[in-house]
């Protein structure tokens, strides 16, 4: 069995524990500098206090600055922090990682880096020495996955990607339970752009909730899904978009990481959440002062992270504006609190030849 090694004891690392303590793996789950109080409860009873789970005996917390003794002699390393927490993982790993030991990244996102995109496991590299860089390998999952459901051992289907088709597999016999139904996958650019987007697409779908509530209850009872479906469409295509041009095959957008990941991120949660407040009318940086201050809000992250850098490839023509209207007003919503209204003529109207 191997020895695996969970940076990041928020919800989504925790649960991804779980199959992996099915198969008899041993887990050390080691918070990050904002997990302590969880990691203490978890010594304490074994349950993590979000996921309200009871945490698999294999599974062993320990703080932070304990990473080092941890990591030492691990199999994998499993990176499951927040997408702003990348740097600091990198920061945390470069002095304690062995040279070889794989990464596998939950976190999903991506950043803007100059006059490009960048995938979040190549940010990480960047602040691991040289001998490290050379010689780490690097896998992702993506795919459909609420941390919730896989805690409570709902079927869960993902992908697994990364750049060796026979490290994937091997992986993937560690991972895979009966209820957890791995895939695999080498495109790592197109799973891993796909999961990012998906997070800035589902708060579009969002909005629709906060439409219809502004709007009133129509006679005849109503909803708004023909809104929403038109807007989940529109992110599909703007996401096939973007893995052409990032390098990445269009069946990741079509398959689980893209068109499966933005279903399940549009069915609810924090994005959600965030776009009923936007579709009500308010401005995004009221919204989250008033209404969400202490929630992390994915889809307004993304548009945060790579919104300046997407704007200033669109003026150096690297990026098609008429092939993603609707990126550019969510940036616009996010970044500069304009209101929600959706650019209707120019959806479906870029560059199909992708």
């Amino acid at each position: 069995m191997a020895k695996i090694v969970v940076l990041g004891a928020g919800v989504m690392g925790s649960a991804f524990t779980m199959p992996l303590a099915d198969n008899g793996h041993t887990i050390s789950l080691v918070g990050t500098h904002l997990d302590n109080d969880i990691i203490e409860e978890i010594h304490e009873n074994h349950v993590h206090p979000r996921l309200r789970t009871r945490l698999r005996d294999q599974v062993t917390p320990y703080p932070y600055d304990r990473l080092g003794e941890v990591v030492a002699g691990a199999d994998l390393v499993v990176v499951g922090v927040n997408s702003l927490g990348i740097d600091w993982a990198g920061q945390m790993l470069r002095p304690v990682l062995p040279p070889k030991t794989p990464l596998l990244f939950l976190t999903k996102g991506l950043s803007g880096a100059g006059h490009h995109l960048e995938l979040l496991p190549h940010r990480l590299r960047s602040h691991l020495t040289p001998a490290q860089q050379g010689s780490t390998p690097l896998l992702a999952i993506g795919g459909p996955s609420i941390a919730a459901e896989l805690a409570a051992e709902r079927d869960t289907c993902v992908v697994l990607t990364g750049n060796d088709a026979e490290r994937i597999e091997q992986v993937a016999t560690w991972l895979r339970t009966r209820y957890y139904h791995v895939w695999t996958s080498t495109d790592m650019v197109g799973v891993e752009t796909c999961v990012a987007l998906k997070n800035v697409y589902a708060l579009a779908v969002g909005c629709v909730g906060g439409l219809l509530a502004k709007a009133g209850e129509a006679p005849n009872h109503a909803a708004m899904h023909n809104l929403s479906a038109a807007i989940f469409a529109q992110g599909l295509w703007e996401t096939a978009y973007l893995v052409h041009q990032m390098g990445g095959q269009r069946r990741s957008v079509f398959t689980l990481p893209g068109a499966g990941d933005l279903y399940v991120t549009s069915m609810g949660g924090r994005n959600s959440r965030m776009g009923w407040h936007l579709g009500q009318g308010l401005p995004y940086s009221v919204a989250k002062s008033q209404w969400m201050p202490d929630d992390t809000i994915e889809g307004a992250q993304l548009a945060q992270a790579i919104g300046p850098t997407v704007e200033a490839l669109f003026d150096q023509g690297l990026l098609d504006r008429t092939a993603l209207p609707l990126l550019a007003r969510m940036i616009e919503i996010v970044c500069h609190d304009a209101p929600v209204e959706f650019p209707w003529d120019a959806f479906f109207a870029g560059p199909a030849d992708f």
